[in-house]
């Protein structure tokens, strides 16, 4: 399995690129982290990316492999699309805008694609309470290909309804379980998203400072 960061975006409604946002307590960048997530469940990564205009710098990592969108303008569909028709393998596909995605929650989704029923093309989550799937945090097969060759030909770009739901595997997740699934659209999500990090790093740090009282005594 190939993990594949979804990094084709301009950040348009963000106002700046979310692939080098850098959060309170890590020191990586978005795109770096993501990838560093998906390099420890899967056997490879690579960075799903949109096809580069004059001069224009693309989101890359040094060793890692980046796959243009074949056509401009389509969205996280074209760059799964781009993906399947490169590598052939199974993706485990990745938003490079989740800040508080977590190894666990992958492990999650790898486990159920595990298994899965010898049919199913397409492993993802479901949040319970509204049905939203996460299309963008989900496994998709090899055989996926021609259902996207399909769906681009009848000019469907919702990532959802690509592959049929009876070939689908839905993990289902709470709302109380949905901060992996937080992502950064507009600079109120950028705002709150450094909140809750600020938030986590300082109870991190109150926590070792607590333990470290606690070994004195």
């Amino acid at each position: 399995m190939i993990g594949v960061v979804l990094a084709g975006g301009r950040s348009t409604r963000l106002g700046q690129d979310k692939v080098r946002l850098r959060l309170p307590g890590d020191g990586r960048d978005m795109l770096a982290r993501t990838a560093d997530l998906l390099a420890a469940c899967t056997d490879g990564v690579a960075i799903s990316c949109r096809a580069p205009a004059s001069g224009e710098a693309v989101p890359a990592l040094p060793g890692i492999r980046s796959i243009p969108d074949a056509e401009p303008s389509l969205g996280p569909f074209g760059g799964v699309w781009a993906a399947l028709r490169e590598l052939r393998q199974p993706l485990l596909v990745l938003s490079c805008d989740l800040p508080f995605m977590d190894a666990p929650t992958l492990r999650r989704l790898i486990d159920a694609r595990n298994a899965r029923s010898p049919e199913t093309l397409m492993t993802t989550f479901q949040q319970a309470e509204t049905g939203f799937i996460e299309a963008l945090v989900s496994i998709y097969e090899p055989a996926c290909l021609p259902f996207f060759e399909k769906a681009r030909a009848r000019s469907l770009r919702q990532l959802n309804l690509v592959i049929p739901e009876g070939l689908q595997s839905r993990v289902a997740y709470t709302k109380a379980e949905a901060l992996p699934f937080f992502n950064i659209n507009f600079p109120d999500e950028l705002e709150r998203a450094k909140r809750m990090a600020e938030a986590a790093c300082e109870q991190r740090h109150g926590t070792a400072c607590h333990a470290a009282e606690e070994g004195v005594r």
